[in-house]
């Protein structure tokens, strides 16, 4: 069965999505539906029939790009809605919607709609915001979040070592990052760098085109392949005082940044988990085993059921975080503990599917293969499993057990 079919069956059920067992996208209102069924057209058109040949050749199939901006999806306006905004819980299953299709996708789309934007609007000042927001929102200013360092990840709150120093209205810059995407395809990178005055971690808008900068692709990856992953080095790179985003003035600024972001990652981790079971339920009802059908046995359907199960936790998980953030309750260990757990259970469900598909589950043929090991990035990314477990560790306790 073909994904749009399947998908058609999904609503026959009367759900949006197959996986969605207890209905959580009739939250949203009729319009984003249609906007997120456009994405999913777009998606089942021009995007899946590429996936598996790009992800063999680590390349990213750019020539999607430009469909996905059309649709005009961060703040999509649609007849009858009033003028009124999308919701958290659109964003969300937007992202859901990328990932149930490819975790590249994805987090490509989330660079500029989840990081550099929640950079600029966060961390830049009123004006700063208003004047970039448009660009960003229509992609005519592309941009990614350059935080992560070749040597510090996890710790890179007192271990940031990029530096920049001040000669007037002039900052100059100098160090290096890693596992930047999508930074080889950005107008500009927003570089975290500790103000060599007073050691605090401020934010700048880079060009990637500014005398200095060298981007290097990582090879050699076994997850994300479609995504382009950078080395980026700053040698005595300039920028002017303006191009600083004014409200990032101490890690506690990227914090809150982090704190926003990692339900993005959790919703990634949701939608992964979707298409690792859809693609798994649709090999099943297809492949006969002993002359009767893979998915008539009662261990293939336990697992299936598991993965459903998950799937339905990490959504109950990522709507509630959702709702509460869209009222402006915000807090590390809930993004933190939302982050952690929807990819745990996107690690056990991608292991599931793989085991049901059988010895076809290491091929591109089926998706799953393609599921499980771009499951492994996003468990690391936004923050390890180890990293989240301590922030959450430390709301139980009081206690802060970071070293």
């Amino acid at each position: 069965m073909s994904v749009a079919a399947d998908v058609r069956a999904g609503a026959t059920a009367g759900r949006f999505y197959p996986s969605d067992q207890y209905g959580f996208s009739s939250l949203l209102t009729e319009n984003e539906l249609a906007v997120l069924g456009r994405l999913r057209k777009v998606l089942d058109e021009q995007v899946h029939p590429l996936l598996a040949e790009y992800w063999e050749a680590g390349e990213f199939p750019y020539q999607i790009a430009q469909p996905l901006f059309d649709l005009n999806l961060m703040e999509p306006s649609q007849p009858g809605d009033g003028g009124a905004t999308a919701s958290g819980l659109y964003a969300g299953f937007r992202n859901f919607e990328l990932a149930r299709t490819d975790a590249s996708v994805a987090t490509f789309y989330n660079a500029q709609s989840g990081l550099f934007r929640t950079a600029v609007n966060l961390g830049g000042s009123a004006e700063q915001a208003a004047e970039l927001d448009p660009k960003i929102r229509s992609f005519e200013h592309k941009g990614v979040f350059a935080l992560t360092e070749p040597d510090h990840g996890s710790d890179i709150a007192g271990g940031l070592e990029t530096s920049a120093r001040r000669d007037g209205d002039t900052w100059t810059i100098n160090g290096a990052k890693r596992w930047i995407g999508g930074a080889a395809s950005a107008d500009v990178l927003a570089v975290f760098a500790r103000d060599e005055a007073d050691q605090q971690v401020k934010a700048f808008l880079v060009p990637t085109d500014a005398p200095g900068v060298t981007i290097s692709k990582i090879h050699r990856k076994t997850s994300l392949r479609l995504m382009q992953n950078a080395d980026i080095d700053f040698r005595d790179v300039t920028v002017p005082e303006s191009a600083r985003l004014q409200n990032v003035n101490s890690f506690a600024d990227v914090a809150a940044m982090l704190r926003n972001m990692r339900s993005d990652v959790a919703w990634i981790a949701a939608g992964l988990q979707a298409g690792a079971y859809e693609a798994a339920v649709r090999y099943v009802k297809q492949r006969e085993q002993f002359g009767k059908s893979l998915g008539s046995f009662q261990l293939v359907q336990e697992k299936l059921a598991t993965m459903l199960g998950n799937v339905t936790a990490s959504l109950g998980m990522v709507v509630r975080l959702t709702q509460q953030q869209d009222q402006g309750i915000y807090a590390d260990e809930n993004s933190a503990l939302a982050k952690m757990f929807c990819c745990a259970r996107m690690r056990e469900t991608v292991a599931l599917a793989r085991e049901v598909v059988g010895g076809n589950g290491i091929t591109l043929d089926t998706d799953v293969a393609r599921f499980h090991a771009d499951a492994e990035a996003v468990y690391s990314y936004e923050g390890t499993h180890e990293i989240n477990a301590l922030i959450v560790g430390r709301a139980i306790t009081g206690k802060g057990a970071f070293r």
